[in-house]
């Protein structure tokens, strides 16, 4: 499904992505693993088209991956801790927007709130929101709307132990289904119950250096 040859990434002048390579499959989870700093971010940001990269290409499909295309804004979920909520509507509206906006039933957006715990928070507005409560908020977008593949960085911060393994369970059964998931990540726990596959972004720096 996704292919990354050789991409790169500078700013002022210092390499953050260094000829990154790899492939991902439908039915995979793969975590980008790494120190800060190690570039995972910006790998997710440029594979989604929220950054350009320097060198290299990101394919889908066999494609060039590109975030204007209708069909790849469809397929492509990246939930990166950059989402930006309307301060006049409720947890529930935003979620009901985004499904109604991929052509969902409203049933989703009931569903994704009981799967995260948030049952009791529809009528909230996402300010008055915990970061826990908040970061639940973001995962729930995944499940109001169709994709192939799912991007995320570090999805385990701010979550408790319940919230971890939860998340683990939910990307294992995407994948199960034929879908495809990249994430960066430290959190080992979380890589295992997905089953991931490990890619870690500062030994393949190394490999291209040597």
């Amino acid at each position: 499904m996704l292919e990354v040859e050789s991409l790169q990434r500078s700013f002022g002048g210092v390499r953050v992505v260094d000829d990154l390579t790899f492939t991902l499959a439908a039915g995979e989870v793969v975590a980008l693993v790494g120190a800060n700093g190690a570039g995972k971010t910006t790998t997710l940001r440029c594979i989604a088209g929220l950054d350009e990269c320097d060198g290299g290409a990101v394919l889908w499909d066999g494609s060039p991956l590109d975030e204007r295309d209708s069909t790849t804004r469809r397929e492509v979920c990246a939930l990166l801790d950059d989402t930006a909520w309307f301060p006049d509507l409720t947890v529930a509206e935003h979620l009901a927007i985004l499904a109604q906006a991929h052509g969902e039933e409203a049933r989703v957006v009931v569903d994704a709130l009981d799967a995260l715990g948030l049952a009791d928070l529809g009528d909230r507005m996402p300010a008055t929101l915990s970061s826990g409560q908040t970061q639940r908020l973001r995962l729930a977008q995944a499940l109001v709307r169709p994709w192939r593949l799912l991007a995320l960085d570090e999805p385990e911060q701010r979550l408790d132990a319940d919230g971890r393994e939860w998340l683990g369970h939910y990307l294992r059964a995407c994948a199960d289904e034929g879908r495809a998931v990249l994430m960066a990540s430290h959190d080992h726990t979380l890589c295992a119950i997905a089953g991931a596959r490990l890619l870690d972004v500062e030994r393949a720096h190394e490999r291209a250096d040597g």
